[in-house]
């Protein structure tokens, strides 16, 4: 079994930042692929940026050059750091993991993050 546990979301101003952090821990061997998703009131979950075993890193158009994801893999972490934030990326934030070698995927329990005009 796998545990997802995020924290950092909370309310910010346009412009301001926020780092969300995700913890995975149980039973994780090696380095997984990992991701951030977010889902807005009324809207389908999108993928916001993930990162793969070796280190690459995929973001969705819309938050290129604001939002960069890292990872501590020694600490099993994978970050999000936010910046120049908009009212529109206002969502709940949830984690992902896919636990390799079947890819099984994982869910955190999410964060909201509110950024207001």
């Amino acid at each position: 079994q796998v545990q997802l546990v995020e924290s950092g979301g909370g309310l910010v101003q346009a412009g301001g930042s926020l780092r969300l952090s995700c913890v995975a821990s149980g039973s994780i061997f090696g380095i997984n692929p990992m991701g951030w998703y977010r889902q807005a009131p009324g809207k389908q979950r999108e993928l916001v940026a993930d990162i793969t075993s070796a280190g690459s890193t995929n973001y969705a158009d819309s938050v290129k050059g604001r939002f960069t994801i890292s990872r501590d893999s020694a600490k099993n972490t994978v970050y999000l750091q936010m910046n120049s934030l908009k009212p529109e990326d206002t969502a709940v934030y949830y984690c992902n993991l896919r636990l390799r070698p079947f890819l099984r995927e994982y869910w955190g329990q999410g964060t909201q993050v509110t950024v207001s005009s």
